[in-house]
Order: C-alpha cells, then sequence, then structure tokens
C-alpha cells in the first residue's frame, strides 16, 4: 500500500514539474516532500537578491559604525545610513545587518528636515527604515567587539543582535568617523584602540566562522589601524580612506561645490565614503570587482592622483581576492543588472579636512544667528573654547616632547614616523597609559587631539617610564584649569 502511494505522488510531482517547465515557472527539479530546496535554485519572487546564490556564498553579514555624536558630524551617521540602504536594495537582510549610530542627527534641533537625513546635496532620504540596533551610550568599542564576535552575553543594550556567522559566511565592516594614529573614535570613550581591534579579528578568524571579510575605514590616519598588524592570513582584505599619517576629507560641504542645499550648515558627507558608495550605487555589483571599485575611489578620494586635496586611499591584509565582486559583501541590486555608469558628481570642486569640520560648522551656525541673539554669543563662546583647547593640547604635547627629550629633540621624537610595515607603538598599553596620564593633567584629548596618539606611542618607543610622564605633564599643564575638558565629565580616551 505504502509503495504504491508513493508512485501515485511520483507521478503527481512529475507532471506538475513538467507543466511548469514548459510555462517557465518551475524548478525542474523533482524533490519529494520535506526535502529541502537543493543548492543552487532559488525562487524569483521580485523582492529583489534575498536568498540568491547562498550556495556560494553562505549569508552576507554587515557592522556599520557611525563613531561620533553630534549636529556637526552629520556626515558620519550620513555615510552610515547610505551604506545601509546599499546594503537592503542589494538583498541584505535587515537580520544580518548591525547598525551602530548615536542617533542624535536626524531629529536635531538644527537639521533643516526634520527626520531625515542626506548624504548628497541632491541625495533622497537615507534615514528612513535604518535599525536603531545601537544607538546613544550603547554605541561603544566593547559593544562593537562583542558584535563582531556574536557574543550576545557581552553586549550591553540595544538590540542585541550579533554576527552569528558560519564558516562559508562572508562579512563586510564599513566605519566612519573621526581618526588618529591607532585609534579610531567612539562616541563613547574609550577610544577603538587598534591593538584591540586585531586581537577581536583574529579571535574571529580562529573561531572559524566566516569564510571572507572586507573591511572599509573612513577616519583621519586610519591606515595606521593596520600598518604593520594586519597579517594576510586571516582572509580579511581592507581598504583605508587614508595612510597612516594623513587626515580624511568631508564633503558636500557649506560654501564649496558640490553644495549642500542652502538650509544645511555642516557637510553632508565624506570623500571616501561617498567614492566607494556613489560607485556601488552605479554598477553591477555582480560585474564589478573589489581591486575595480578600489581603483575608483583611490582616484576620486585622491583628487585625481593629485592630492591637492585629498588622501592616499590603501588596502592590507589578504589581496589574494581582491578579483572577487562586489555582490559576495554589499549584495545585487537588480534595478542595477544593466546600469551604466551614472554618478551625479564624477568628483568635487573642494573638501574640508576632518578635523576642521567641526569648526566650518560652528562658524557657519554663528553666521546664520541674529547679530546680538544670546544664542549666537553661547557659539561664539564654543567657538572660542573650543580653539583655545586644541592650542593647549598642541602646546603641552609639544612642551612635554622638550622636557623628556630636549627642546632640540623633541618636535622629532614626538613626530617621527615608523617606517611602513612596522605598527605605530610596540606596547598598546604603554600607549594607554599615557594617554591617562596625559588627560588626567592636561584635559580630555577630544576628537582634534586624536592627532597626537603618534606622539604618545613615541614616548612608549622611547622607553620613558610612567612617572616621567607624570611629571612632564604636571609641569606642562599645572596650571591649566578647564571644566569642559576635564575627563571626569568627557570621560578617558583610553
Amino acid at each position: 500500500m505504502a509503495a504504491r502511494w508513493w508512485f501515485v505522488l511520483l507521478v503527481l510531482v512529475l507532471a506538475a514539474a513538467a507543466a511548469g517547465a514548459e510555462k517557465g515557472e518551475w524548478d525542474p527539479v523533482i524533490r519529494m516532500p520535506g526535502e529541502k530546496e537543493p543548492a543552487g535554485s532559488h525562487s524569483h519572487s521580485g523582492e529583489g537578491f534575498e536568498g540568491e546564490d547562498d550556495d556560494a556564498v553562505g549569508t552576507r553579514w554587515a557592522v556599520l559604525v557611525a563613531g561620533s555624536s553630534g549636529y556637526g558630524n552629520y556626515r558620519h551617521q550620513a555615510d552610515i545610513c547610505h551604506a545601509y540602504q546599499i546594503l537592503r536594495k542589494g538583498g541584505i537582510k535587515e537580520e544580518n545587518i548591525v547598525v551602530f549610530m548615536y542617533d542624535d542627527v536626524a531629529n536635531s534641533a538644527l537639521n533643516p528636515r526634520r527626520g531625515v537625513i542626506i548624504n548628497h546635496p541632491e541625495g533622497e532620504d537615507v534615514y528612513a527604515g535604518v535599525p536603531k540596533d545601537y544607538t546613544g551610550d550603547q554605541v561603544t568599542a566593547k559593544n562593537l567587539y562583542a558584535v563582531l564576535l556574536g557574543n550576545k552575553t557581552a553586549v550591553t543594550g540595544g538590540s542585541r543582535k550579533v554576527i552569528n556567522s558560519k564558516p562559508d559566511d562572508h562579512i563586510f565592516i564599513y566605519y566612519s568617523d573621526h581618526g588618529g594614529p591607532g585609534v579610531l573614535g567612539m562616541p563613547n570613550l574609550p577610544y577603538l584602540y587598534a591593538g584591540d581591534f586585531m586581537k577581536v579579528l583574529r579571535e574571529k578568524h580562529a573561531s572559524n566562522s566566516y569564510a571572507k571579510m572586507v573591511i572599509y575605514i573612513e577616519a583621519c590616519e586610519s591606515g595606521s589601524i593596520f600598518e604593520g598588524l594586519m597579517p594576510e592570513d586571516l582572509n580579511i582584505y581592507v581598504t583605508t580612506a587614508s595612510n597612516a599619517e594623513e587626515s580624511s576629507w568631508g564633503t558636500y560641504c557649506p560654501g564649496m561645490k558640490p553644495t549642500p542645499p542652502a538650509e544645511y550648515i555642516t557637510c553632508l558627507g565624506d570623500l571616501y565614503s561617498v567614492s566607494w558608495m556613489e560607485d556601488s550605487e552605479t554598477h553591477n555589483l555582480k560585474e564589478e570587482t573589489i581591486k575595480e571599485q578600489y581603483e575608483v575611489v583611490k582616484k576620486r578620494t585622491s583628487d585625481s592622483n593629485s592630492y591637492g586635496a585629498g588622501s592616499h586611499v590603501m588596502e592590507y591584509g589578504d589581496k589574494t581576492f581582491k578579483g572577487e565582486k562586489l555582490y559576495l559583501y554589499q549584495g545585487f541590486d537588480p534595478a542595477n543588472a544593466n546600469v551604466t555608469n551614472k554618478l551625479l558628481w564624477s568628483g568635487q570642486e573642494a573638501v574640508v579636512n576632518q578635523r576642521d569640520a567641526d569648526i566650518l560648522f560652528l562658524w557657519k551656525r554663528y553666521e546664520l544667528l541674529h547679530e546680538k541673539s544670546e544664542e549666537k554669543q553661547e557659539v561664539l563662546r564654543e567657538i572660542t573654547g573650543t580653539v583655545r583647547h586644541r592650542k593647549h593640547l598642541d602646546s603641552s604635547i609639544d612642551f612635554i616632547g622638550k622636557l623628556l627629550f630636549g627642546i632640540e629633540n623633541g618636535p622629532s621624537t614626538l613626530q617621527a614616523v615608523r617606517p611602513s610595515g612596522q605598527p605605530l607603538v610596540d606596547d598598546w598599553d604603554c600607549l594607554k597609559q599615557m594617554v591617562r596620564i596625559f588627560e588626567s593633567h592636561c584635559g580630555s584629548l577630544s576628537q582634534y587631539g586624536m592627532k597626537h596618539m603618534r606622539a604618545f606611542a613615541n614616548i612608549c618607543n622611547s622607553g620613558t617610564p610612567g612617572t616621567s610622564m607624570k611629571q612632564a605633564s604636571i609641569s606642562a599643564c599645572g596650571s591649566y584649569s578647564s571644566a569642559r575638558w576635564s575627563p571626569l565629565v568627557q570621560g578617558y580616551s583610553a
């Protein structure tokens, strides 16, 4: 009886499959009830790319990180939101994308289009639908590490979404914010230090929980996160917006071409970031390779290789799979199947140093306020205080260098750049110690002061003991008093 039942069922399945195949609707592969759809077959439901070619790439995962806060840093959250929209259009599932952003820009009182974020002067809203996985005080280096390692128990707050990847999976990481030698910013201190980040990447690789990983980093001196540290045997390919000793650049800024809509007083994007995203939006990512995008972004970010107002886009890690198609990491938007390059802007006539973008924002805000308003005076005080603290940091660190190494050798010792292939510092714990000692006596480094991390690294590399650093910091900053810049208020950078 059972044999007869299976025979009848088989006939019905064959008939249905044959009929479907004639109409072009059915997969002609025959399967018994309960048997899974074989690898390589997929539904064309019209909903895009989700699930397509998963036999070849496993599951695609992504981590998107905006490492700043404040409306003056609008561009970083705009970058991350834009990246999210690209990945979703590419069919990567929301459950596989983890977003870190402070989320204080879209609904800021300073935002002229409340609830909307744009990443291009003529761009559409990129904020709508972006998940609030980790926002506010949940945007920390500790949470980022836990998410990357798939460790839910180590996560504090948020959606508790983590990268629960398997051996065949592909991971894409994109970070946008301020940086400095050996560090990437976070809106909640401490910063992300290269030594710690590399430990996490090594641990992720040791867990055998991914096939390949691609990392894009937008930050000043972002090359220093990987220089001399990134092995070639972790199946990880990295590109950075700048080398180990230069700034990255904001773009679509007020007063520059192309300019944001008149009501915007802050930069809408970052040069390296909009370069890769606008390239992804205008190409078939099943055809374009990682290498091809790298070359396009490198040219645009370098100001057409002139470096007049641009930076050196770098690459690190495993370069053996640069020939792979981008869709393996960013997905594929069916709307771009036959697309030709349709960039809204092929380049830009002006950009601004990342570290000066906040001053540009404050100045534009000051210009718009009524001449006699109290708010205008408050903004002027903020500008003055910010510039004064910058000068204090610069002069204090210069003085500390002269105290430790002599008037002649101090500046050159602090500014020395190690040869290519060597890490910034030999002892990352020492670097953190020197930063804490300095901030205890001289105030918070701030996002501007991250540029001085090389000085602290060189103090460590010279073998200077903590006691000598403490005495030099007291001598340089003993009379400095600023409640606003106190690490007890701001937090310690290390």
